[in-house]
This record gives structure tokens, C-alpha cells and sequence, in this order.
């Protein structure tokens, strides 16, 4: 039995990794779960899998769920979300939440030894040096939950990453794949979040359809397995079939493949090393796909992916900047403060605007994370 504290339960990778631990008993249970803004899912998730500690976002949240659950202990902000991460007995520690203010619990879950299922991908964007750095320091495991990392991983498994010459992702190329740059300044919202393959969260969707989603999953790859920026590649594949490919020095390329469905990857990195069946998934038929399709990513097309590529070669405090401006920028649009195209423009002013740390320590992450997000607050103003 694996005991999970699961961080962000009410999302979209949380609501599908509470559908493996429910269909696989035996193997999982929940001890420790956060939450957001979603407190009728909260109560509903508490009242099926009895979790020992909950923390929710506000206080006043956190005191109604207290007197509905009195055997249940409750918390709530920051403090309650590390406390979840720490919780004495998980071991092990699944990220989902979104954004930077994951990656507090994540180092905290890293000190207390947990082994850690990452599907945060702003904690090793904005802190990748710091966060690695404890990993080894602690020999805590970091499995992937991404797809993306995840197919890397298995295909990594028992080679040496000193014969890879070339991690390729994937990318399915968003809700607007097919437009013109003339015809995306008049897309909407609805349209933005209408994903052609996976179901995600709003946020992650957003960044799919300006490719930010996948400059972040390349300076994650970057980190994740120490492959240099110039042997990351990302190669468009409209199908979401194969999640990601490894290519060896000796020519060889070991692609893993998959029907798109986050609850593989998920449960592969609660299971690891072994592999559990999976129980209602959809199995791959070649044969009914018949072809697969693959194109040259165009960075002029979609400048967030070049801008994380950029900011991910310069390293020190830029990714962080990347990340605090995208952060910003996404949410002013799904607020419907700013068009689309506006994201991938305040997120440029800001890497321009920003002068380099070349080793930031995590004041210094925060200080910059914090100057970013109101630099493009004002921008907006």
C-alpha cells in the first residue's frame, strides 16, 4: 500500500489521479489532500476517501469544512498546503496544483524524503538549480507525471543518458494550431479552451495554444535529465499519439506511445517501477489511427515556445520571469482583460524589462517571481 498526499486534488490531473486510487485499493490510499476554490468537490472528496488532513485555500472554507468533518484535521493558505507535503504518513507526494506556489511544498516534501510525482511544471521552471540540487542532496526520487516527461522517462529506462543525442517532445499545437497569426487576433476564450485531443485544466490549455505550455515542458526536460537545451527538440504531432521520443547516438529512436489520457502517465508514476493494469482506459489501435503526422514547430508562428527556449539557455532568474509573466498574462485573458495574442506580448516586455541573476537563491526567486508579476500588472493598467 502507497499512501498519497495529493496537492490539488480539485484539478484536472487531481481529479484523475483520485480516479486510479479509487479504482486501485489495494495499492493506494489518501492520506493528506489540497484544494483550491472548489469546496462542493472538496466535500465530496472527503466524504468518499476519509483523507486524515485537508488544507483548502481560505479560512473561513477551512472552518465550514471543520464543523462538516470534525474527524478530519483541516488547515488552510500556504502553511496548510506544506503541511500537506510533509504530512507524516505519505510517502509519496504528488504535485498537481498550479503555478510557482508549488514549488514551497515540493522542497519542503524533498526534505522530509518524500518521493515526489511532479506534474507542477513552475517548480522546476522557476527554480530548477535549487530543486534538483536538494533531490540529489536527500536522494529523493522526481518522477515525471507530464506525458511529455513521462514518455522520456520510460524511454530512458536502463540507457545511458550519455548515449542520447536528442530528446524530442511532442506537441499536439493547441486549440489554434491551424490559424493564421492575422487570424488569432480575433479568437476568443471559448475557443482558446477548446483542446482538439486532452482535457486540461484552463490554464494549461491556454498555454497549449500559445506553446508556452511546451517551452515549460522544455526547460522541465532540461532539468528532469540534464540533456543541454540544443539537443531538446519539439516537433509538432497533431494526434497526441506519440508523447514523446528519445534518440540515441547510435541512430536509433525509442518513441513511447499512447492514447492521450493523463491517468497513464499519472498512474505509471505512482506505480514505478512496476506497471499496474489499466482499469477503463482506452487501448491503442493502430490500425484504426492509419497514419500519424509530424511537422517542423514554427517559433515565428508561436513565439512563446522561442522565448522559453531563450530564457531557459540564459538561465539564472529568466525562467522565472518567463513563468511570473505567462502567469499573469494567462489569467488577465482568461479574466477577459487582454486578447490572446496580448499574452505572448507582455510576456516579452518582461524578459526585455528584466535584468539577469545569474544564480538566484530562493529569496531572490521570490523577490524577482514578485517584481514580474507586478511589472505586467502595470502594463495592463
Amino acid at each position: 500500500m502507497k499512501f498519497i498526499s495529493l496537492l490539488g486534488a480539485t484539478g484536472s490531473i487531481g481529479t484523475q489521479t483520485l480516479d486510479i486510487i479509487r479504482k486501485n485499493p489495494d495499492h493506494y490510499g489518501l492520506v493528506a489532500m489540497t484544494a483550491g476554490k472548489n469546496i462542493e468537490l472538496t466535500r465530496k472528496i472527503i466524504a468518499e476517501f476519509a483523507p486524515q488532513f485537508v488544507s483548502v485555500q481560505e479560512k473561513a472554507d477551512c472552518e465550514q469544512l471543520q464543523s462538516e468533518f470534525p474527524r478530519t484535521t483541516l488547515a488552510y493558505g500556504v502553511d496548510g498546503l506544506i503541511e500537506a507535503a510533509v504530512h507524516h504518513k505519505a510517502d509519496f507526494v504528488l504535485n498537481a496544483v498550479m503555478g510557482s506556489v508549488g514549488l514551497e511544498p515540493t522542497l519542503m516534501a524533498i526534505e522530509a524524503g518524500k518521493t515526489i510525482g511532479l506534474a507542477n511544471k513552475e517548480t522546476l521552471v522557476t527554480a530548477g538549480h535549487i530543486v534538483m540540487e536538494a533531490a540529489k542532496r536527500k536522494q529523493v526520487s522526481i518522477l515525471p507525471v507530464d506525458s511529455e516527461h513521462s514518455a522520456i522517462f520510460q524511454c530512458l529506462n536502463g540507457e545511458r543518458t550519455g548515449t542520447v543525442s536528442r530528446l524530442i517532445l511532442t506537441a499536439s499545437g493547441g486549440s489554434f494550431r491551424d490559424l493564421t497569426r492575422k487570424e488569432l487576433e480575433q479568437v476568443t476564450l471559448q475557443q482558446a479552451l477548446a483542446h482538439p485531443n486532452w482535457s486540461m485544466g484552463s490554464k494549461i490549455t491556454i498555454d497549449s495554444a500559445t506553446m508556452m505550455n511546451k517551452g515549460l515542458e522544455v526547460i522541465e526536460a532540461f532539468w528532469l535529465f540534464g540533456i543541454p537545451y540544443d539537443q531538446i527538440e519539439v516537433v509538432l504531432h497533431r494526434e497526441s499519439i506519440i508523447h514523446s521520443m528519445v534518440e540515441y547516438h547510435d541512430s536509433s529512436v525509442i518513441a513511447q506511445l499512447g492514447s492521450p489520457d493523463m491517468r497513464v502517465p499519472i498512474q505509471y508514476a505512482l506505480s514505478f517501477p512496476e506497471r499496474l493494469p489499466l482499469q477503463a482506459g482506452e487501448f491503442l489501435d493502430l490500425v484504426k489511427i492509419g497514419k500519424l503526422h509530424f511537422e517542423e514547430m514554427d517559433t515565428e508562428r508561436f513565439p512563446c515556445l522561442r522565448f522559453a527556449y531563450e530564457a531557459g539557455k540564459i538561465g539564472g532568474s529568466m525562467p522565472t520571469v518567463l513563468n511570473a509573466a505567462n502567469e499573469v498574462a494567462v489569467n488577465q485573458f482568461l479574466n477577459g482583460e487582454i486578447s490572446f495574442l496580448m499574452i505572448e506580448n507582455l510576456i516579452e516586455k518582461a524578459l526585455t524589462h528584466h535584468q539577469n541573476i545569474k544564480y538566484p537563491d530562493l529569496r531572490t526567486i521570490r523577490e524577482v517571481d514578485s517584481e514580474t508579476r507586478n511589472y505586467v500588472h502595470s502594463l495592463s493598467l
